[in-house]
């Protein structure tokens, strides 16, 4: 009896003594692995998968892992790159003796199923990228919890607070109010309130000596201020 099989993506004839090497297993050496993927059982009574056959599996004893023959790849790029390259490549093999074909019952077994090394590493690189982003999902900051979210300031509110209207005094225009402002000084009572001292730190700060008193900006403002 003799039996076609899949692994690796290639497809191989075996009988129960032969010797096979296939792609990378993820099995050691002196394990019994086995494979379910059989897409023809031949003999008196052949049998032929769709795709594959039911029930049917191949059995087989790992002797070693080992590397198949070296390939050479050599490219050169002539006239404009001028280039040369080597590449050289062993593929990883897994060297098998097959010791029983079953046309039955391999579901029931118990045989560890023969799974390739790149697949097993594939799942679990898969596995750890999924665990990542639950864990820290699932670990929110403490300062974060208690933190409330910050409201803002409503701009009604601002312009309610920017004070009297300056430009009302005598000889101030837009510009002198904004330099009032930076100054710190945004009502009629402040200027009313003006001490002597008051007047000569404001007359530096705006650089025109006496100008308050010849205005009479203090009068003004508490006129102003009276409403």
């Amino acid at each position: 009896m003799f039996a076609v099989i899949k692994t690796g993506g290639k497809q191989y004839t075996v009988q129960s003594g032969d010797m096979l090497r296939v792609e990378k297993l993820a099995a050691d050496a002196g394990e019994k692995v086995q494979f379910n993927e059989i897409l023809m059982l031949g003999g008196d009574k052949p049998v032929v998968g769709a795709p594959l056959v039911d029930g049917a599996a191949v059995q087989a004893e790992v002797v070693d892992q080992v590397k198949g023959d070296k390939v050479i790849n050599f490219v050169k790029r002539r006239r404009k790159h001028s280039s040369k390259r080597t590449v050289g490549h062993r593929q990883q093999l897994t060297l098998l003796r097959v010791t029983e074909i079953l046309e039955k019952g391999g579901d029931k077994s118990g045989v560890k199923a023969a799974v390739g090394a790149g697949s097993v590493a594939a799942v679990a690189a898969g596995a750890a990228a999924t665990a990542k982003p639950a864990a820290k999902k699932a670990a929110p900051k403490k300062d974060e919890a208690k933190a409330e979210p910050k409201k803002a300031a409503p701009k009604k509110a601002a312009k309610a607070d920017a004070g009297d209207d300056l430009k009302k005094l005598s000889g101030v225009g837009p510009a002198l109010e904004k330099k009032l402002h930076e100054a710190g000084v945004t009502s009629f009572a402040q200027i009313a309130a003006w001490t002597d001292a008051d007047v000569a730190d404001m007359d530096e700060k705006l650089s025109f000596k006496g100008r308050i008193e010849r205005e009479g900006w203090i009068e003004q403002a508490k006129e102003l201020a009276k409403g």
